[in-house]
């Protein structure tokens, strides 16, 4: 890998037009969805921002350019994610559902498969989503594990030429799609008889079959469609099997490590706008004394601490995002360091400049809490810190012949 700081021009371009598109449509939509109390109805607003967004060519952006997108790096692909998350980060994940859900396509899908389930996604109108179908409502933190513990509960049966699946899942953007009926392409982790594996429903499959339970209420993301389904009788074609059956734990751990990547640089989006916001109360109020807070050292000293760990965070999370789309063999290592140390210190910064603000900061009318309520997402989402990624960590470090200095290109 060649390293540079500096964006090229191309990235100049895709920066300020992401920006562009945020102030004019995403600004507008995060302050209609903080305004509506139904969480159903909430996500239903970013549709027609969608279309749009689709209309301009930015769903490509989260395709890879070998399958037909516009995905080149994954600076790239921090760049969009980062203006984006700067208004409205619960947009961005429920654009985002190809990101994880298409990966394991793009890893063992057959030239046929990979065809068919893209093509949705290469459009430019509509608003096709994608859910990856990991999560249970029991916890799925042990998916894997075999019996006699429950491990992945939903369950695909082979009946001829299709698969029967029928399960509970959770927790993923979409789906339910935005009707009810599914999404366009819905990868569900299921076990077969030869084990976790993925199957791919579309949504000719899942129309009918979907059963929404619950349609959960977020005090962050709020505009994102999370949902508690139940599947039942899903009839899916045998052909839609991704790989071999029993193949399904690596393929999903696979999945998650882009999206893991970029959990660090939805912090930083959250990071920059919190500190943003206590900045300019520091310059501007005096708080009854004489000079600005700004002049008090304790003050500066807290945004200067703020600002280094969010440039950290940020280089660290541009870096992972390459690894993970370059497939780098230290990808993985990357990903989870953008993702625990990224996510941890989302919500440490933030809370940190809400001590600059001090008590107004928890005023919910005031433009800093709803960062924070964002950056408490981020260590429990897309594989919990604790529960998935530092076991993951561990795996690392126990691995016969882990180099520590490997994954940086300093062996």
């Amino acid at each position: 890998m060649s390293v540079s700081f500096s964006l090229s021009p191309e990235q100049e371009q895709l920066k300020h037009g992401a920006r562009r598109f945020a102030e004019a449509n995403l600004r507008g939509l995060a302050d209609a969805v903080r305004a509506e109390p139904d969480p159903l109805r909430r996500a239903g607003l970013a549709r027609p921002v969608f279309e749009k967004a689709v209309e301009a060519g930015f769903l490509k952006g989260f395709i890879p350019v070998p399958f037909g997108g516009a995905a080149s790096s994954g600076v790239d692909a921090a760049i969009l994610i980062e203006e984006w998350a700067a208004h409205s980060p619960d947009f961005v994940i429920s654009m985002a559902g190809p990101l994880i859900a298409l990966a394991p396509v793009y890893e063992v899908g057959t030239p046929e498969q990979i065809a068919r389930f893209v093509a949705p996604f290469l459009a430019d109108h509509g608003a096709p989503v994608a859910a990856m179908a990991y999560s249970e409502p029991g916890g799925s933190a042990n998916f894997d594990a075999p019996a006699p513990a429950e491990g992945t509960r939903t369950t695909a049966v082979p009946d001829g030429d299709h698969w029967v699946i029928n399960g509970r899942k959770a927790w993923a953007s979409h789906l339910p799609g935005w009707d009810g009926d599914g999404p366009d392409v819905m990868t569900i982790v299921c076990r077969t008889p030869g084990g976790v594996s993925l199957v791919v429903a579309e949504r000719e499959h899942l129309a009918g079959h979907i059963e929404v339970e619950h349609v959960y209420d977020l005090p962050g993301l709020a505009g994102c469609l999370t949902a508690r389904v139940t599947l039942r009788d899903v009839r899916v074609p045998r052909a839609n099997l991704l790989g071999a059956e029993g193949q399904g734990v690596a393929l999903t751990r696979n999945a998650f490590v882009g999206s893991g990547a970029s959990i660090g640089t939805f912090a930083v989006a959250a990071m920059r706008q919190a500190f943003d916001v206590a900045y300019r109360f520091a310059v501007a109020e005096k708080r009854g004394g004489a000079v600005p807070i700004i002049d008090h050292q304790a003050v500066s000293d807290v945004l200067a601490d703020a600002k280094s760990r969010i440039e950290a965070v940020r280089l660290l999370s541009w870096r992972a995002l390459d690894a993970a789309l370059s497939q780098h063999p230290s990808a993985l290592e990357w990903a989870l360091h953008a993702k625990v140390f990224g996510s941890a210190t989302g919500v440490a910064v933030i809370t940190d400049l809400m001590n600059v603000v001090g008590v107004t900061a928890y005023d919910r009318n005031f433009p800093l809490l709803r960062h924070l309520d964002e950056a408490l997402a981020y260590p429990v989402i897309e594989g919990s810190n604790v529960g998935v990624r530092r076991r993951q960590m561990q795996e690392l470090f126990r691995g016969e012949g882990y180099d520590p200095l490997s994954a940086s290109g300093m062996s």
